[in-house]
């Protein structure tokens, strides 16, 4: 309950007893508050003075003159921050709320205008001059006026719950100036516009003034309006919809009718609304969801229509939760999991790293490239129990049509996603590892080509929007980390191959195989056989035997199917109740697993003039390579033999070249070249050979037979050789060192300018190995003939 101010109480100042002349008013200052001539309006007061000026007229029966602010966070205003022009007021009540809060409510009179402040009261005054109202009148005048009735009368139309006494009064104000001042003081007008009507004594700038400021609220009220009814009419018809279908469902029951498609749509569309479908997704499901709903069930359409609504409820469409990144964690598990792998193990902790502090950023493409059996895929499922997240293989091997990648449209019958899709709605996360095996094998049929198909999806600046054929709405890869694997890269097209991070994993030294069996593959190959570890023993002489005599191999692949074979000749003895334990010696070897099927045979092909051996690259790694050279009676031809491709031919025609050129200075008889022809054969004549890396190999091959010096046996050479005798760097010398180390080698010649090559192999590999460094195939021969004298 509020309290009035009693108008009998004595003032509590001497200045509220002052008399004001006739034409002075005390002076009452609002913030944002424009009042109007007969407008009743409740005024918060809470300023010293302006408390002193409401008492003041009200203990001596004065009206009060209401004057806006220029700056409303001025706190005590002086004449100069106040506009001239207000309005008389009279103070009809006065009250004090129990928070202490003062009010005034007032009643618009008339406008006037300060003449004069007045100065040595409590509270301000100032002389004035009231402002009488216009009478004009005249056809503009009742124009105006007619046209801001009308358009108050749609303002009001547009408005909600508008009393009807409002809408009495706006039609029957007779006075254009009143009529002007009403509409005014309902508008949302800022102080400022209000006040320009206020100063605006003239007819026709007020009615002018009025009448645009109303327009243009007006064609925001039509706007809403017109947005309400349209979702209104909305609303209504999803109603009328669900009124509908309980009816429909009413009647079945009643008749006895099964209701399992509706039961069937309504949980479509539970899933749809659990599904966080992008906004574009989503009308596509609610769209193919109504034509469900007005469909028979008998419809050849109808189960194309449900499936395609499954795959689109089951997708993973939002991103889940990720697990936090614990970087000592992650390298826990890719050491337990792989031995060695240095380098991509580093390179899988700094994209580790870098998710972990930009979670937003673009996943990485990375391509694994190796020979078989690396552990490629293995690599991928760790990165996955790494990151905590789902992991998807997709085979790609042999995969020849585009539709594979990017699913066939709907149109056809048994039409289906492409494997990028299908392995996104296996693994339930958008998020997860996606490994993509065998890229390299992907073929090119008259369907189309997947390798431009993949371009897309292995693209992170464009496959935040993969378009399936059959969903035929974008879907975001950006999150999938893909991983895919190669035995060799020179199938991949360019473009691809570009998209992609090519990180190699090299074949394994000997110890690396070792520590990987004791490791890892023993144990998995015991328990498939169902043995203990008491039931098995294999020491690790063993296992360095099986290594070196019956699996050769970049990988380990191999070498666990040997493991595998011991662990099951010895399962028969114990299941047959012979034995209860075994420790499988070297010596044991032979009788389980036959005579060994490699030998060094470095020694027993170069004991004779005219045998090289060179290192060539294979996708499946590292191999030695031997040369054998041989002369016959002749007329000085070359002839090539070991399914050579042109590169390889054109090496052995430079070397033999090379030869001629410097036959005096070997000791070589010239007439030779004319009597003789020199034959080079490289065994293994089915398996096709090329590139320009066996010059050196060859050289040394025709030199050892011509001059009649032995190759050391050791050794192993690679290289391309130009007519100058320079050496040429190659590639592949990685590989090549290890297949040497395999093989017994102990001493390598590279091109020197294969030098930056040699961070690149292991560490146990250099450590063991020598290394010769080519300029010039003089060096070579220095390096690897055997100095005796030539055979008679």
């Amino acid at each position: 309950m509020g309290e009035q101010y009693p108008r009998q109480e004595a003032a509590g100042e001497a200045g509220r007893d002052q008399r004001l002349a006739d034409d002075a008013i005390i002076i009452l200052p609002v913030r944002n508050v424009v009042m109007f001539p007969g407008i009743v309006f409740p005024l918060s007061i809470g300023r010293p003075k302006s408390i002193e000026a409401a008492k003041a007229a009200l203990d001596g029966g004065r009206p009060l003159g209401v004057l806006l602010q220029r700056d409303e966070a001025t706190a005590d205003p002086a004449p100069d921050d106040l506009y001239q022009v207000g309005l008389v007021a009279s103070v009809m009540r006065y009250i004090t709320d129990p928070t202490g809060a003062n009010h005034v409510v007032c009643q618009g009179e008339q406008r006037f205008e300060v003449i004069e402040w007045l100065s040595g009261l409590p509270y301000m005054a100032a002389r004035i001059r009231r402002v009488e109202e216009p009478d004009e009148t005249g056809p503009d005048i009742e124009a105006r006026t007619r046209s801001l009735r009308e358009l108050a009368l749609e303002a009001l139309s547009l408005l909600p719950q508008v009393p009807d006494e409002v809408v009495t009064a706006l039609r029957n104000i007779p006075v254009p100036g009143v009529l002007a001042d009403m509409v005014t003081s309902y508008m949302d007008l800022s102080p400022p516009e209000k006040q320009r009507v206020l100063e605006a004594v003239d007819l026709r700038p007020r009615l002018d003034l009025v009448t645009e400021a109303l327009g243009e609220r007006l064609k925001v009220l039509r706007l809403s309006h017109e947005i309400s009814e349209q979702a209104k009419e909305a609303i209504d018809e999803r109603q009328r919809h669900y009124l509908l279908r309980e009816q429909l469902r009413a009647i079945q029951k009643q008749l006895g009718e099964a209701d399992e498609g509706a039961a069937e749509i309504e949980e479509i569309r539970e899933n749809i609304a659990k599904a966080r479908m992008p906004e574009e997704v989503h009308k596509q499901a609610e769209k193919e969801l109504g034509r469900l709903e007005r469909m028979s069930e008998q419809a050849s359409e109808y189960s194309m229509v449900r499936t395609y609504l499954d795959w689109l409820t089951e997708l993973p469409w939002a991103l889940g939760d990720e697990t936090a990144i614990d970087i000592a964690q992650a390298r826990d598990v890719l050491d337990a999991d792989h031995f060695g792998l240095e380098k991509v193990k580093r390179r899988i902790l700094e994209h580790l790293a870098v998710r972990k502090l930009n979670p937003a950023g673009k996943s990485p493409i990375l391509c694994f490239a190796g020979p078989p059996g690396v552990g490629k895929t293995s690599l991928g499922q760790s990165i996955a129990r790494a990151l905590g997240r789902p992991f998807q293989r997709v085979a790609l091997g042999g995969l020849h049509d585009e539709s594979e990648i990017r699913g066939h449209r709907r149109t056809y019958i048994g039409a289906m996603p492409g494997v990028i899709i299908q392995a996104l709605r296996k693994a339930g996360a958008r998020n997860c590892v996606l490994m993509l095996d065998e890229i390299d094998k992907v073929g090119q049929g008259f369907h189309g080509d997947p390798h431009a198909a993949l371009l897309e999806v292995l693209d992170p600046e464009q496959n935040h929007g993969f378009r399936d054929n059959y969903l035929g709405v974008a879907f975001d890869l950006s999150r999938v980390m893909f991983i895919a694997t190669a035995n060799m890269l020179d199938t991949v097209p360019g473009p691809l191959r570009d998209r992609m991070e090519v990180i190699e994993l090299p074949g394994y030294t000997e110890e690396e195989k070792v520590q990987i069996a004791l490791r890892y593959l023993v144990d998995r190959q015991r328990q498939a056989a169902g043995l203990t570890p008491e039931q098995l023993v294999l020491p690790e002489e063993t296992i360095r035997t099986v290594i070196s005599d019956y699996t050769r191999e970049a990988g380990v692949r191999n070498l666990e199917r040997t493991i595998g074979s011991l662990c099951r000749h010895v399962a028969v003895r114990v299941a047959q109740g012979e034995t209860a334990a075994v420790r499988l010696n070297p010596d044991d070897l032979a009788a389980i697993l036959g005579p060994p099927r490699f030998e060094a045979e470095t020694a027993l092909r170069t004991s004779v003039p005219g045998v090289a051996t060179g290192l060539a690259w294979t996708p499946v790694g590292g191999d030695i390579l031997f040369i054998e050279a041989t002369r016959t009676p002749g007329a000085g031809k070359l002839i090539l033999t070991g399914q050579l491709g042109d590169v390889m031919k054109e090496s052995a025609q430079a070397a033999l070249s090379l030869v001629k050129s410097r036959a005096e200075a070997l000791g070589i008889d010239p007439e030779l070249f004319e009597k003789a022809d020199i034959h080079v054969h490289v065994p293994a004549g089915a398996t096709p050979k090329d590139g320009p890396s066996a010059g050196v190999a060859m050289l040394m091959a025709m030199v050892s037979l011509l001059t009649g010096r032995t190759i050391r046996a050791d050794i192993a050479m690679t290289g391309e050789i130009s007519l100058r005798g320079l050496v040429l760097p190659v590639g592949g010398i990685k590989e090549k060192v290890l297949a040497a180390k395999r093989a017994g080698i102990t001493t390598v010649m590279l091109p020197a300018r294969n030098r930056r090559d040699y961070q690149d192999v292991p560490e146990e590999a250099r450590n063991t190995l020598q290394f010769i460094w080519l300029e010039h195939v003089d060096d070579a021969m220095a390096a690897a003939l055997q100095d005796q004298q030539p055979a008679s």
